[in-house]
C-alpha cells in the first residue's frame, strides 16, 4: 500500500492525517539482500540495499475521493501467477492516519511525498525473471519483472 501525500504537514495530528493524503496506490518496497546482509555483517546502514535502481515499483495514484479503502480491502502480491503474501489493510499494525501522523513527527511531509506502508506476512525471495504482481481493492495493480542487478 502507498500513500501519496497532497498537503504539506509536520507533527500532524492524528484525526487530521487523512487531510493531507492525496490518495492511494499499490507498491512493492523491494529489499536487496545481499546488501542487506554484507552491510549488518560489517554493523554498517544498510540504506543501500532498500535504495537502488528499480526498488520501488508503484502503480498509478488514484485520488482519495475514487478509492475506496477499509478495513476489510485486501492487499496481495503474486509471484509468477502465484499467491505469495495476502492481508487485509485492517490487519497492518498502524493504520493509515497513524502512519502519516507518525512519520510526520520526524518528517515533513510534502506534496508528492509517497509513503509505502510495508507488507504482509509471507516476505521472500525474488528471482531474475519473476513476474510480480501488487493489488489493493479497486486500484490500478502494479505488475513488474524482476531484473539484474546493475553492476
Amino acid at each position: 500500500m502507498v500513500i501519496a501525500i497532497g498537503t504539506d504537514g509536520l507533527r500532524i495530528p492524528q484525526e487530521q492525517a487523512m487531510d493531507h493524503v492525496y490518495g492511494f496506490a499499490v507498491g512493492c518496497d523491494l529489499t536487496r539482500r545481499d546488501l542487506q546482509f554484507i552491510a549488518k555483517k560489517m554493523g554498517r546502514p544498510w540504506c543501500a540495499s532498500k535504495g537502488f535502481d528499480g526498488s520501488a515499483p508503484c502503480g498509478p495514484i488514484v485520488p482519495l475521493d475514487e478509492v475506496h479503502i477499509d478495513a476489510t480491502s485486501v492487499l496481495s502480491l503474486g509471484v509468477n501467477g502465484s499467491s505469495r503474501q495476502q492481508s487485509k489493510i485492517g490487519n497492518m499494525i498502524w493504520t493509515i492516519p497513524e502512519v502519516v501522523s507518525y512519520l510526520s513527527k520526524y518528517f515533513r511531509l510534502m506534496q508528492g511525498d509517497l509513503i509505502f506502508t510495508g507488507t504482509p506476512a509471507g516476505v521472500g525471495d525474488l528471482n531474475i525473471g519473476d513476474d510480480v504482481s501488487v493489488a489493493c481493492a479497486n486500484l490500478p495493480g502494479c505488475k513488474f519483472v524482476i531484473g539484474p542487478p546493475e553492476k
